[in-house]
C-alpha cells in the first residue's frame, strides 16, 4: 500500500496533480478541496489511497488524512466508487459532507452529480455512526489566476461534462459578478449543471 507521496509538484490541475518523487512522476487524482489547499507549493506531501482495478491502477491524493479517511468511508458504501466519492468531495467541503451525513440532509447529498435519492439515503444510513470520529479542518485557500475559467472548464470536462453545457454553466456562474476562486467557481457551476 502506498500511504503518502512527497516530492516536487510538476503539474497541477483541479482534478489531478503530478508529483516527481525520486525521478518518477506519480499522477494522483485530487478533489477541489485538496487543489485549493496545495496552492503554489513547489514541494508537496499528499496522503494517498491506491486503487487496483482490472483495467487500471489509480492513486488518489489528499492534503489531509481526515479527507482521505472520509474518502475511504464514502467508498465503503455500496454503489459509491472512487469517482463518485471524489465528486462528493469536490462538490462539498469535507465539513459540509460530514454535516450532511450526521444531520441526515439528503438534499445536500443529492445536489452532487451522480447521487440520487437512494444513494444519498444509503450514504447517510451506512456512515452516520462511523463519521462522528473524523475531525475535518476548515482551511480554505483561494487561488488567484487569470485562467480561472479555463481551469474550471478543464476540471468540469475531466469530471465528465460536455464542453458546451459546461461553458454555458460557467458563464452563468461568472455573470453573478462575484470574485471566485477556481474551487468556488466549479462548486457553484456543478450546482447549475
Amino acid at each position: 500500500m502506498i500511504a503518502q507521496i512527497k516530492g516536487q509538484l510538476v503539474e497541477k490541475t483541479p482534478t489531478y496533480v503530478v508529483i516527481d518523487c525520486g525521478g518518477v512522476g506519480y499522477e494522483l487524482k485530487i478533489s477541489l478541496n485538496t487543489f485549493s489547499q496545495i496552492g503554489g507549493e513547489a514541494n508537496c506531501l499528499l496522503f494517498t489511497h491506491f486503487v487496483v482495478r482490472e483495467d487500471a491502477q489509480l492513486l488518489y491524493g489528499f492534503k489531509e488524512k481526515s479527507e482521505r479517511e472520509l474518502f475511504r468511508l464514502l467508498t465503503s458504501v455500496s454503489g459509491v466508487g472512487p469517482s463518485t466519492a471524489m465528486m462528493i468531495l469536490s462538490s462539498l467541503s469535507p465539513n459540509e459532507t460530514k454535516q450532511a451525513i450526521v444531520s441526515g440532509d439528503v438534499n445536500t447529498l443529492k445536489s452532487v452529480k451522480g447521487i440520487g435519492q437512494k444513494s444519498a439515503e444509503r450514504v447517510i444510513v451506512d456512515l452516520k455512526d462511523k463519521i462522528t470520529g473524523i475531525e475535518v479542518s476548515s482551511t480554505n485557500v483561494g487561488v488567484s489566476n487569470n485562467t480561472i475559467k479555463e481551469e474550471a472548464l478543464s476540471a468540469l470536462m475531466m469530471l465528465g461534462f460536455s464542453k458546451k453545457p459546461a461553458e454555458k454553466a460557467l458563464d452563468k456562474t461568472i455573470s453573478s459578478g462575484d470574485d471566485l476562486t477556481v474551487e468556488e467557481l466549479i462548486k457553484r457551476t456543478l450546482k447549475n449543471l
